[in-house]
């Protein structure tokens, strides 16, 4: 049966490439393709049964293996126990304090005043006894202060010198005249110039020239204080002081020769020609 199909196939591809080129792949393909359709059967077989005999075959190699030393271990043998009770150390019996041993003393204490008090009788105190809250001239004499001060060892070679630090603290309340730096407005002098010269008032001087000398101190902060003038004019000289108060703005102050900012004078002359 198995022939004949295969020959009527054989005659089907005879048929079917009649006056063609059977040199062409697939009349060679349909002739062997049971040949291969056979091949590739038994060879998944023989894929499946390997997997399913290589887990029972490492199975049998896993329990192939035989124990050797069953010999019974023995356990070392046991140290022997030191079986004496532990007995606690015995308390010592506590011993009585000695009480204290008095000595010779009179009663130094005032006695209140009242209004039946009693001269009381004089009594001739010893000259072992010290003073204390009553009088017990029969006890021990009171011991003499036997206290000698250690003489000190003189050491003859140099003296050692020890040397404080010296600590020189700055004195910032302190005016200074000797100046690295001087004391400058931040906008620089001549914007100070500027602003007092427009903020100041001219309205009310006579005609003529008016001058005065300001003086002030600019602070550690930038800020001054202590305004002066010194012109002839006193209402001249107060508009220059409102003038120089109303003026915003802070000064970089002057620094001494360490470097430090300090407070210095700064001053300021103003001169207005006046012409009504």
């Amino acid at each position: 049966m198995k022939n004949f199909l295969h020959n009527q196939e054989f005659s089907l591809n005879e048929i079917v490439f009649e006056h063609r080129n059977k040199e062409y792949g697939a009349y060679a393909l349909r002739n062997d393709a049971d040949r291969m359709l056979t091949k590739a059967l038994f060879i998944g077989l023989g894929i499946l049964a390997a997997a399913s005999i290589t887990p029972i075959v490492i199975s049998s190699f896993r329990n192939s293996v035989t124990i050797t030393d069953m010999a019974p271990h023995t356990l070392p043998p046991m140290k022997d126990v030191d079986e004496r009770v532990y007995q606690p150390p015995a308390v010592q019996p506590t011993q009585p304090v000695a009480p204290a041993q008095s000595v010779k003393q009179y009663d130094r204490t005032v006695p209140e005043p009242t209004r039946d008090a009693v001269e009381p009788a004089k009594k001739i105190i010893p000259k072992d006894a010290i003073a204390g809250t009553t009088d017990d001239f029969t006890a021990v004499p009171a011991k003499t202060n036997t206290y000698v001060p250690t003489t000190p060892q003189i050491n003859n070679g140099s003296p050692q010198i020890v040397t404080q630090p010296i600590i020189i603290k700055t004195d910032f309340t302190k005016i200074e005249n000797a100046l690295s730096v001087e004391a400058k407005y931040e906008g620089g002098i001549d914007a100070f110039r500027n602003k007092v010269a427009s903020n100041f008032d001219n309205s009310g001087f006579e005609e003529g020239t008016m001058k005065t000398m300001v003086t002030f101190i600019v602070e550690r902060d930038g800020s001054i204080s202590g305004i002066k003038a010194d012109g002839k004019d006193a209402n001249f000289n107060d508009e220059a002081i409102r003038t120089i108060k109303s003026i915003r703005g802070k000064w970089v102050p002057g620094k001494n020769k360490d470097g430090e900012f300090v407070r210095s004078y700064f001053k300021f002359p103003i001169s207005m020609n006046f012409n009504n």
